[in-house]
């Protein structure tokens, strides 16, 4: 299923692997994984984000760039971005004329460290960088010229700085800049040497510093954002050397004493750079542009408090462990970060069974009343529209039935004498009989029908309710116990005391095959908001309390879950919730809702939902025509 951001669809399945990326590799159970405007750690809502850069890409595209922005901020600067050298960049560049670009140039020369530091320790990261490089420099290429053609000199500039410290060949030429750009980036380049080897944060600091200082006079700042401070909500209260060791610290220092430190003991690891510029020329080895030589390295003292040898803690997406060897970061086998983690998701699921998005919503049954005279008239009107689909579906089904082969049962010591009489020259003790068995005409099945009765049904409700009366009549005729049951999460704007949530109680599976009681189905009504989610997961375990052996579950919906703070979630909720629930055996069917005109996006919300167990319905309408082949194909499958 898809959830969306900025009127994106994202493969919820994707989502989801994101999310167990996210905290698998932050060791952080309780932060969020969200796509916006840029890559970041937020720390106000203990959430690790992925740029809306990506949003247009190829599938492939979008989801390396996603996978390698968490790599970046859950392996990168949450580990090994110093916070001193935050707050010294963010108090150099405050207010000057070029905020913008000091800040997007530390950005960017800062990830650069980063993903060489992320490669190293976990190779099977690269391909994933790959891609991402790949696409950047063809993103970069392309704003190069349109910067040229709006006259941005500085975005300008910058994109010639990215493509320069990303260039496969040291004679980098770049014919649609133009020539004040080229002159100043000749000014800087040994300050953008530098950045090859520096080891710390605030080296990039003090790089990106004095570069910002050389352009200061000539330029006004950039237009375009094209990335954002790895580290979002700044505060200055932190006492901590590093991210992870602030959000982890749960004691108060002791004393104010500070330890001095070797500064060659504040190294992660030690790295040789092999770099084509004739500042730092490497006589002794292969050169190669940008490339780290990572045969060489110790061991970093980065306080994160335990390991796993294998990074086992990667398998949400394979390509993130590849051929990587045994970590340099301190050994995880003590606190079993994988382990922890799923023991952390347990204990929430513990407290919020329905989903951690739905732990404030509340069940309220509503039983359906007695029909009216009015229901009573207005429902014989159903029937006699629904009677030819009706009469001919439960034909079909009675055929079958009454011509189904009865098997027998061969090869037995006793019971009918079989005409095969050769294993008795053949075998050494010959079964020679064989037994026919009656077999039951009745369904060992059950069936759910839930029918979303959010207001953005109000134009579709009296043709479902058209539909909703064939799986009634159908059903009852065939003695196959159904529920019915229209759900609606009421808007609780103000309200203090949760998310109540109604299921419109028609038919329940007791009383569904009672004489003359379709006429309830006339009272669903479209009310206010749907959670779908949590609807189906109640919903569900009633079917589980039966004992037949198929049970199916249908849902009648018009389109993406929507109710209070279920907006940017609800979606993936409800795809979990399906999943969920097909795992513990019951058959979930999804049945969209048109009235017209089917959108694409809307294809794509139901088949990342329901995958390939849904019904588009283009015209409401058309409900009973695509609704009795359903139900023949569910029926004869519990045949």
């Amino acid at each position: 299923m898809d959830t969306r951001w900025h009127d994106v669809t994202v493969d919820a399945n994707v989502y989801v692997q994101l999310q167990d990326l996210t905290n698998i590799l932050s060791q952080m159970s309780h932060f969020q994984f969200a796509l916006t405007y840029g890559s970041f750690i937020d720390l106000k809502k203990s959430r690790i984000t992925a740029s809306s850069l990506w949003d247009q890409t190829k599938s492939y595209i979008r989801i390396s760039g996603c996978k390698t922005d968490i790599y970046l901020r859950a392996l990168g600067t949450l580990h090994y971005s110093k916070l001193p050298a935050f707050s010294h960049i963010l108090d150099h560049v405050q207010n000057i004329k070029l905020e913008t670009f000091a800040r997007q140039l530390f950005t960017l020369l800062e990830d650069l460290r980063l993903e060489e530091i992320i490669k190293h320790l976990r190779p099977g990261t690269k391909k994933d960088f790959n891609i991402r490089t790949s696409y950047l420099k063809h993103f970069f290429l392309t704003q190069l010229k349109t910067n040229n053609t709006r006259g941005l000199a500085l975005d300008e500039l910058f994109c010639i700085i990215y493509l320069l410290l990303q260039a496969d060949s040291p004679e980098k030429n770049f014919p649609h800049a133009h020539k004040r750009q080229l002159e100043a980036l000749q000014y800087i380049k040994p300050h953008l040497y530098e950045s090859f080897e520096a080891k710390t944060t605030e080296q990039i600091a003090n790089i990106s510093t004095n570069i910002v200082e050389k352009l200061l006079p000539h330029y006004e700042d950039m237009t375009n954002t094209y990335f954002t401070l790895p580290i979002f909500k700044w505060g200055k209260s932190f006492r901590e050397n590093t991210l992870f060791d602030e959000l982890t610290r749960t004691d108060d220092v002791a004393n104010k004493d500070k330890e001095e430190m070797r500064q060659d003991h504040q190294e992660y690891f030690d790295e040789t750079f092999s770099t084509w510029h004739q500042e730092n020329k490497n006589k002794t080895r292969q050169q190669t542009f940008l490339q780290m030589d990572l045969d060489v390295g110790t061991k970093t003292n980065l306080k994160v408090g335990n390991a796993r040898e294998t990074e086992s803690g990667d398998q949400a997406f394979a390509t993130a462990q590849g051929t990587s060897e045994k970590s340099n970061r301190k050994d995880y086998s003590e606190l079993s970060t994988l382990e922890s983690y799923e023991n952390k998701k347990a204990q929430k699921r513990q407290k919020a069974p329905y989903g951690i998005d739905n732990i404030d919503a509340i069940s309220v049954l509503k039983e359906a009343k007695a029909p009216s005279k009015k229901d009573l008239s207005t429902y014989e009107t159903y029937k006699t529209h629904i009677k030819p689909y009706q009469r001919k579906l439960a034909k079909t089904i009675e055929k079958i039935l009454e011509h189904k082969q009865i098997e027998k049962r061969s090869n037995l010591h006793y019971g009918r004498l079989s005409k095969n009489l050769l294993p008795v020259v053949t075998d050494e003790f010959p079964r020679l009989f064989y037994k026919k068995d009656e077999q039951s005409n009745e369904f060992d099945a059950v069936f759910t029908l839930m029918v979303d009765c959010s207001a953005s049904m109000y134009d579709k409700m009296e043709e479902t309710k058209h539909g909703v009366a064939l799986f009634h009549e159908v059903l009852k005729d065939l003695r196959i116990p159904h529920a019915i049951v229209g759900f609606f999460e009421e808007a609780t704007s103000g309200l203090k005391k949760g998310y109540p949530n109604y299921f419109h109680i028609i038919h329940s599976l007791t009383d569904s095959l009672y004489a003359d009681n379709g006429a309830k189905i006339i009272q669903l009504e479209p009310e206010e908001d749907n959670r779908d989610g949590y609807s189906i997961r109640v919903v569900a375990e009633k079917m589980l309390e039966r004992r037949e052996k198929h049970k199916y579950l249908l849902v009648f919906s018009d389109g993406e879950p929507s109710a209070e703070n279920y907006e940017q979630n609800g979606i993936v909720d409800t795809y979990l919730a399906v999943s969920e629930v097909r795992k513990r055996g019951i058959d979930v069917i999804g049945m969209f809702l048109a009235k017209g005109e089917i959108y694409k996006q809307d294809e794509e919300l139901m088949k990342n939902i329901y995958g390939d167990k849904r019904l588009m319905i283009q015209d409401i309408s058309e409900l009973p025509d695509y609704f009795a082949p359903l139900l023949k194909k569910l029926l004869l499958k519990t045949i």
